[in-house]
């Protein structure tokens, strides 16, 4: 079969019909059977905890004035392919570091997949593109215009894993934000009971894990890092990093002062509860100003046809029996 077949069956419109139904019942079967086949959410991330908390205690032991936490390096094809061609300085990002941690992204591992993808990538939309405007030319234009889209797709390979990170971090900021508030108050409880930090930290990240299984690791990690860091005041500030969230930083330097000052943390935490509630509750309201604006085009486009077609319908059908 040659090369103007393929494009031809490519292009076919019963063929795209079969394929985005193919698809379309795909995704509604993965949608239904997928949560059946899913574990514990809960339990694997806590389980990572627990694990993160026992490389806590070896870092601690071995230096207790460490500042920082050291990541594991990771293994396998894509950690060698980074190391030999040296992608971390061929292609340094600072930033991603922060990103990836504020994904929950941790290790080694991650960092050498990010950097792997981000090299091969533009290689591979840039040959897909070459294949989809020179072999099948499914793209008429100037070949200027085809080289443009080419360079255009691998610009967006390049870019794709900074995209996929921001996506991720803004899905756990979101998570984590919905029930922070609720944890603050739970942690008042604690503390308010006579409960340690730390304890309240480890009750808290154990009854909010329903809620928000994001906020449930960020607390276990917290409160390994108040147990086995030399200084208590930098697991608050590397609990503000990892959310980068305004209430929560907020939350972390009224830690922070308690730990240095003596303030009464109980009512700092009743405080900086009520503020997170309001800021939950300004976002509610902000998307629900935003929502008759984003109703506009499918009330345009899907409601008032059938609305002009229900009323004016009948006097159409009458209209043409009168004529007849």
């Amino acid at each position: 079969m040659d090369l103007s077949n393929i494009a031809s069956t490519i292009t076919d419109p019963g063929f795209l019909a079969a394929v985005f139904a193919a698809v379309a019942c795909f995704a509604t079967v993965m949608t239904f059977a997928l949560p059946a086949f899913q574990g514990d959410k809960l339990e694997t991330r806590l389980k990572a905890v627990t694990n993160r908390r026992e490389q806590l205690r070896r870092q601690s032991r071995a230096s207790l004035n460490q500042k920082g936490l050291k990541q594991s390096e990771g293994e396998g094809f894509m950690k060698d392919t980074v190391d030999k061609l040296d992608l971390q300085k061929l292609l340094e990002d600072p930033n991603v570091k922060n990103k990836m941690t504020q994904a929950g992204l941790r290790g080694g591992g991650p960092l050498a997949a990010f950097y792997f993808f981000r090299f091969a990538l533009p290689f591979v939309f840039g040959a897909v593109a070459f294949f989809y405007v020179f072999v099948l030319n499914m793209v008429q234009v100037a070949p200027q215009m085809k080289i443009a889209i080419i360079l255009f797709a691998a610009a967006g390979g390049f870019y794709a894993p900074n995209l996929y990170i921001s996506n991720l971090v803004t899905k756990r900021q979101k998570s984590i934000m919905r029930a922070f508030p609720d944890a603050l108050d739970m942690m008042l409880i604690c503390v308010e009971a006579g409960m340690s930090i730390e304890m309240a930290f480890d009750k808290v990240g154990g009854e909010i894990g329903p809620a928000s299984t994001e906020l449930a690791e960020e607390l276990k990690l917290t409160n390994a890092e108040l147990s086995y860091l030399a200084d208590r005041r930098q697991a608050y500030d590397n609990l503000a990093k990892r959310t980068n969230h305004p209430g929560v930083k907020a939350v972390c330097m009224a830690l922070n002062q308690a730990e240095r000052y003596g303030t009464p943390l109980g009512a700092s935490l009743r405080v900086m509860a009520k503020e997170n509630r309001d800021m939950r509750i300004a976002e509610a309201e902000k998307k629900a100003a935003a929502l008759p604006a984003k109703l506009t085009v499918p009330m345009i486009v899907f409601f008032l046809p059938v609305l002009f077609l229900v009323i004016l319908g009948p006097a159409y059908i009458k209209f043409t029996e009168m004529q007849n």
